[in-house]
């Protein structure tokens, strides 16, 4: 896809978007079936993915592990935006990679240490980019896809986050 195709596409989007601003809202969707032993199912619109515990909290490996599919949706978004965004300023990707790295003390989610937190403390976001581009213009690129990353945004911190039951 080329600029002109990209800005073809979103246009009347964004068009719409200005004049009801309303529209512009969209909800999405999850949701998981608890399964055998320790197991929730996702269905993902391609495949069910069944997670389970991380072999670092006696997991058995054979279950994937949420913080492994919260990086990989990082990296998935990060990708789409900046594939997205490249397209948008005209900057030729020949190859490129994206890699996250994120670092969880289990002491915290085992509750073996009260002090130690639950969840990632650290995240790590690094695009591996073949480009002729000049180093100010990816330095832009890199910028604007974090700018417009939902998923980098949201673990920022953007989002207000209810929990809520019903038994």
């Amino acid at each position: 896809m080329d600029r002109q195709q990209l800005t073809d596409l979103q246009a009347p989007l964004k068009s719409q978007y200005r004049e009801d601003p309303k529209t512009a809202v969209v909800t999405l969707h999850a949701e998981g079936a608890l399964g055998e032993d320790i197991t929730c199912s996702v269905q993902t619109g391609r495949a069910l993915a069944v997670a389970g515990l991380h072999p670092a909290t006696g997991g058995d490996g054979m279950s994937l592990c949420s913080g492994d599919m919260l990086l990989q949706a990082l990296a998935a978004c990060a990708g789409v935006t900046l594939r997205s965004v490249a397209t948008a300023m005209e900057i030729e990707l020949r190859d490129g990679t994206v890699k996250v790295e994120g670092d969880l003390d289990f002491r915290g989610t085992l509750a073996v240490d009260k002090e130690a937190p639950v969840g990632f403390r650290d995240i790590r976001l690094t695009f591996e980019l073949d480009t002729d581009a000049p180093e100010p213009q990816v330095a832009k690129l890199i910028e604007l896809t974090e700018r417009y990353c939902v998923v980098l945004q949201t673990i920022s911190g953007s989002a207000r986050l209810s929990v809520d039951y019903s038994a």
